[in-house]
């Protein structure tokens, strides 16, 4: 049975990225399951190797349709950069950590890889190469021409899956964007997902956004003029959504698939409180299946051989069920 293609975009070299990619991509638990092909510069790979004492076999390609998997050779798609500042923000850094990612996107939207996963990136040097970015989210949306307003994060670790409404924006304007027809697309997204991941009949939670999800409306009316409209709109179309549920005792609830929240910390909080370091963040709502860790780069840290690869691994992971695409010599 062929494995699904998987490419991993090395983010900022400067950081821990591409020490993580390439533990990940040489890790048995992760090619038992796909067939990995890093995607960045060969040189700041290597560099990384040395500093971190990993010995490893690079097979180089010009292009993803070029890639062949043979023996323990770690594949990789070359895309050109600047030999970085280890532990320094630099515009050069943020370029290929977007330029690295944008290839692999554009592999996956040929349909040369089945899926993309992105080592973390650093975003003030991505600030200070003029890139607009604001997550990857809305960044793989406007790579595959969808509007950013369409696409959502879901965290995801052990069985726990958390998707937002709203991302990297203040609080002031999370709670302007939590409209009827948001708050509707981020649970169709989350149940379209959830379908194409395997699940047949998935069962969703959605948080309130005031506390105690208003308490009928003392503490706020979001969730009776918004949320629980939309909701019960989404039930209409077949979709099992429940809530608005308050967001502190939220949870705690058994039996769901996922859990929609309304702004970043209701759900990063609880992720990152339950696991440290080894949370995916999947983008939802693009034609493109891609995740990313839901750490940053660590630029303190980078050569020094001390990053855990398991988020890494974690996000390779919640991808490697989807169908492999044509044959190729592995």
């Amino acid at each position: 049975m062929s494995l699904p293609r998987i490419a991993i975009a090395l983010g900022d070299p400067a950081g821990i990225g591409p020490e993580i990619a390439l533990k990940a991509a040489l890790d048995e638990r992760v090619r038992r399951i796909c067939r990995p092909v890093l995607v960045g510069d060969p040189r700041v790979l290597a560099t990384h190797a040395e500093l971190c004492g990993i010995k490893a076999e690079i097979a180089a390609f010009r292009s993803p349709a070029d890639v062949r998997w043979e023996g323990d050779r770690v594949a990789l798609v070359a895309v050109a950069a600047e030999p970085p500042v280890l532990g320094s923000v630099r515009a050069a850094h943020g370029r290929a950590a977007i330029d690295a990612a944008r290839v692999a996107i554009a592999a996956a939207l040929a349909r040369e890889v089945e899926a993309v996963v992105a080592a973390p990136q650093t975003e003030r040097a991505i600030k200070a190469a003029g890139i607009a970015f604001d997550g990857y989210p809305s960044f793989v949306a406007r790579c595959t021409g969808v509007a950013p307003e369409d696409a959502f994060l879901m965290l995801c670790f052990d069985d726990a899956r958390i998707v937002h409404a709203t991302l990297h924006v203040s609080l002031r304007t999370a709670i302007s964007l939590v409209t009827h027809a948001r708050v509707a697309k981020v649970i169709h997204a989350a149940h379209a997902t959830l379908r194409h991941l395997g699940l047949a009949a998935p069962r969703l939670a959605v948080a309130g956004l005031n506390p105690h999800a208003g308490e009928d409306g003392l503490f706020g009316d979001e969730e009776i003029a918004v949320i629980a409209p939309a909701i019960a709109a989404a039930k209409q179309a077949g979709i099992a959504a429940e809530g608005p549920f308050g967001a502190d005792t939220m949870f705690q609830r058994a039996g769901y698939d996922a859990f929609i929240v309304m702004y970043h910390d209701q759900g990063h909080i609880a992720a990152k409180l339950r696991a440290t370091n080894r949370t995916a963040g999947l983008t939802i709502g693009t034609p493109v299946l891609f995740s990313s860790v839901a750490h940053g780069s660590a630029l303190d840290l980078a050569g020094q051989n001390r990053a855990s690869p398991e988020a890494m691994v974690e996000a390779v992971r919640r991808l490697a069920d989807i169908p492999a695409g044509p044959e190729q010599q592995s």
